[in-house]
């Protein structure tokens, strides 16, 4: 659980972490600066309070993140944008999923994997995995292959009463569906001015 219910968030996507803000928004009567210093501070916090949770080694050092908060004028830019998040999370894991391969089990330096990649093209790197490791890229996770997305969702308790949930996604953002399929709660629904 990354952010309250009652923060205005209406997904996020990340490798690096984006977030979506409904368009009828009044989170702290709009103010950029408010916004970002609360968000980012609510998730740093998260994040420490719950890194036992997810991994046995302990941070060495203090993480810290930045932020930035854009005005996309409509819902196509919003997609684009997300759409652009996924790409560069699958350009970004092929990328480190090949050098590590090489680096583990190719017995390379860092600098000379880093070398071997220099100019390659994703085919290159799929070609690398396969021939050298036995990997099929796409057999990977779609966690690492397409990155996360946590929206909310209604879903109903046992006693029938309908409530707000997060949802974990690992699924393509990049096509329609995702789109289609969320638009009520992505706050995407009116589609005229894409």
């Amino acid at each position: 659980n990354k952010f309250p219910k009652t923060s205005g968030i209406n997904a996020e996507y990340g490798d690096e972490y984006s977030f979506i803000f409904k368009r009828s928004s009044t989170l702290y009567g709009r103010r950029s600066c408010k916004i970002i210093s609360t968000v980012c501070s609510m998730f740093t916090s998260h994040y420490l309070f719950n890194w036992n949770k997810h991994f046995k080694d302990p941070l060495i050092y203090p993480p810290s993140f930045d932020a930035r908060v854009v005005l996309y004028p409509t819902v196509r830019d919003v997609r684009n944008y997300f759409n652009w998040r996924q790409a560069d999370c699958h350009i970004n894991n092929l990328y480190n999923t090949c050098f590590w391969e090489l680096v583990q089990k190719g017995n390379l330096s860092n600098s000379e994997a880093e070398k071997r990649l220099n100019g390659t093209f994703s085919s290159d790197k799929n070609e690398i995995l396969f021939s050298e490791f036995g990997m099929n890229y796409n057999d990977l996770s779609e966690i690492f292959r397409k990155g996360s997305t946590i929206i909310w969702n209604q879903s109903k308790s046992e006693n029938g009463r309908t409530r707000k949930v997060l949802k974990l996604l690992t699924c393509d953002i990049i096509g329609d569906s995702f789109w289609d399929d969320h638009a009520l709660y992505l706050d995407t629904a009116v589609t005229d001015q894409m």
